[in-house]
């Protein structure tokens, strides 16, 4: 005969997930506190995670935050490059303008 699963209710796991959040021990640590199998534990966190109540000095959340600026400073470089690019447009433009908008002189002379 199998042994009897425990069943959570979803106000249990949110809470489980937010203690989680707030714990400097792994989820395995945890999981053996709780008597409650870390597979299950990563799942519940996977569904219920709350990024704003989890503390930024997590491995978890800093490595993901790192990734973020990452790619934002990614970002940036791009738009920086395509503003120099269109500066540089302008300022051909600008170059063409006065060229061709000179009098030209027909070579009359009064």
């Amino acid at each position: 005969m199998g042994e009897q699963r425990n069943r959570y209710n979803e106000e249990f796991k949110k809470q489980t997930v937010k203690y989680l959040q707030g714990q400097t021990k792994s989820v395995e640590d945890i999981a053996l506190e709780l008597d409650i199998p870390a597979k299950t534990l990563h799942a519940w966190k996977a569904k219920f995670r709350d990024f704003k109540n989890e503390p930024v000095a997590s491995s978890e959340r800093l490595r993901e935050l790192e990734q973020l600026v990452k790619e934002q400073e990614r970002e940036l470089r791009a738009k920086d490059q395509r503003i120099s690019d269109v500066e540089e447009e302008l300022a051909i433009v600008k170059k063409a303008v006065h060229i061709f908008s000179k009098p030209r002189n027909n070579g009359s002379s009064s």
